[in-house]
């Protein structure tokens, strides 16, 4: 059977087609958050506070959708080509799960990791009477915990969480743009989610004092279910075109510390013919006149 090609008949079209082809620098991903057919006020909550942490990249649901993500992905995909969208966060309820949250991403428009994650403890930004970050603005993302760097769930589940809140690559970092923190925590089998606005005080110097308000969401998860993509696939996901790679500069690399370090490559020296500093004490004639001097009077 062959295939054809359609060709767009207008120019929106046209437009719309080549914003959807693959590009070297990726855009801002786009989150999903979706309800299920049956939500508890806490999930509907959390899914609130989770797009204002996400917005202006994010697309809200409003009607509910009856889906099981961890047993078939076809809505999910479905939804993903159609919004152009990523990244989502699914929140359901049920007896044997109850206030339940599955993140995943995809790529290629398929699934490719999904975790479920139980709430078993919120509190809602509505809770703490605190001024709020602007909203857009690139968080500060921290991980506390062993598991995050030994355990390999937690290790996938790390990568999951900054490709989710990460936002807008950038270059340059401005001082009082560093309005909150994300801080994620592991302990004894849970994921503790913190939000804090940062304050600059005064301290009497150019660098500010640097204090943390909670400011909310407060949230904390237990590991569930799990469904990670395969190691070749995940390899696949996350290679880059050798465009967007930087040309490797000979001779130059970095250590731990950031610091970076050249090689420079130098012929053999002749030290016969080396220029010194120019001083009367070192002069030859001066000195082949001294020994002449003595010689003569040894003669005498």
């Amino acid at each position: 059977m062959v295939q054809r090609v359609v060709k767009p008949k207008t120019q929106r079209s046209k437009r719309y087609l080549e914003s959807r082809e693959s590009k070297l620098t990726e855009n801002t991903k786009t989150a999903m958050f979706i309800r299920g057919g049956r939500t508890s006020e806490v999930v509907s909550q959390t899914l609130k506070d989770m797009y204002f942490l996400k917005k202006p990249d994010a697309v809200m649901f409003q009607k509910k959708n009856i889906m099981r993500p961890l047993e078939d992905q076809t809505s999910l995909e479905f939804l993903s080509d159609r919004n152009d969208a990523s990244l989502f966060m699914f929140g359901s309820h049920q007896k044997k799960r109850p206030n339940n949250v599955v993140i995943g991403r995809f790529f290629d428009f398929h699934v490719l990791d999904m975790v479920e994650l139980g709430i078993e403890k919120y509190k809602s930004m509505q809770e703490f009477h605190v001024g709020k970050f602007s909203l857009g603005s690139k968080p500060c993302l921290l991980f506390a915990g062993e598991a995050f760097e030994n355990e390999p769930e937690y290790q996938r589940l790390k990568n999951l969480l900054i490709d989710f809140f990460r936002g807008p690559v950038i270059e340059n970092i401005r001082l009082a743009g560093l309005e909150h923190v994300l801080l994620f925590t592991t302990l004894d089998g849970k994921i503790y989610l913190r939000n804090y606005k940062v304050q600059m005080k005064k301290s009497g110097s150019r660098t500010p004092r640097i204090e943390l308000e909670e400011i909310g969401p407060s949230v904390d998860f237990s590991m569930r279910r799990t469904r990670l993509a395969s190691d070749d696939l995940y390899k696949r996901a996350r290679q880059q075109p050798k465009q967007a790679k930087p040309k490797k500069v000979k001779n130059i690399n970095r250590d731990p510390f950031g610091s970076k370090l050249g090689r420079i490559h130098m012929e053999k020296q002749d030290l016969d013919k080396l220029q010194t500093r120019k001083m009367k004490g070192l002069k030859r004639k001066t000195s082949d006149n001294t020994d002449k001097k003595v010689e003569a009077k040894k003669v005498r």
